[in-house]
Order: structure tokens, then sequence, then C-alpha cells
């Protein structure tokens, strides 16, 4: 199974950027995560017909906007780029894991934790996947995996 979660974008100004997707686009927040050791917040905007699903369901569809609180690590994150990853869940993440490594797919950040992994499609797109259901214990080859350089 594969279901589609979220759009992550990366922004420079949340206030402006929460303004306009709320006030003009019409989305609401439905979720919001911080991430001291990181350094930044996650806010997840749904659709005006997506909000019931999305707080009902934490992975319904939605969008994320990415903020890093630090302008240093804000110009590392943002460059250029604004566009993060798709995102979609599945039942199995180590045997997605295993079908993509077998089609000869660079997983960038392996699903070292057995919740999310992030590969990249041949047009250069990162796409996250994410465990149904939370995470999974930890298998190899994944837990000890290398990430690569380019993971999001």
């Amino acid at each position: 199974m594969l279901r589609y979660l979220h759009s992550m974008i990366r922004v420079d100004d949340l206030d402006e950027t929460m303004k306009f997707y709320t006030e003009v686009m019409g989305m609401v927040e439905v979720r919001r995560m911080e991430f001291d050791d990181f350094r930044f917040t996650c806010v997840f905007l749904a659709a005006p017909h997506d909000i019931e699903a999305a707080r009902s369901d934490k992975f319904a569809p939605t969008l994320e906007l990415q903020y890093y609180w630090d302008e240093e690590a804000r110009r590392k994150h943002n460059t250029g780029r604004k566009f993060g990853h798709l995102a979609y869940r599945v039942d199995d993440i180590y045997g997605f894991c295993d079908e993509l490594k077998r089609r000869g797919i660079t997983i960038n950040r392996p699903p070292r934790n057995g919740l999310f992994a992030i590969f990249t499609t041949p047009d250069g797109v990162a796409v996250e996947i994410v465990q149904q259901g939370g995470k999974l214990p930890p298998k190899e080859p994944w837990a000890s995996m290398p990430m690569s350089e380019d993971t999001d």
C-alpha cells in the first residue's frame, strides 16, 4: 500500500507564509511540531475539504511548511530549492526499501530508525516514505547504512 501524505516546502518567514496560506488560500493549520534539537518547526496545513480528515488522521494529505529558526540554518537548507519532498506512507518500509534497492535506486536516508526513509527519483525529486503504524524495530542492513549527502 502506498498512500500520499504531504508535500514539504521550506519557508523563510513563517508568519508571512502562514498568512498567505490561511488568509489567501483558506487553508487551516492542523498540526505543528517543534524540533528543538534541530531548531526547526513543521506546520501542517490542510485544504478546506481535507480539514476533517487531517484532524482525525495525522497522516491525511497536507502541506508541510518547514521553518528553520536560525538564519544560518535557513541559508544552509534554503539553497534556492524551496520544494523539499513528497511523502507517502507504506505498509512495510523495509520491504519497500528492499525493492528500491533491487531496482538500483539509491536510498539517501535509509530507514535506520524503522520509521522513515528518503530517496530521490530519476528526475531529482526527493520522496519520503513513512512506516504505517509507527516505528518498526531496527533491521540490518538498514540500521547501519550510511546516509548520503543529499538527504532532502
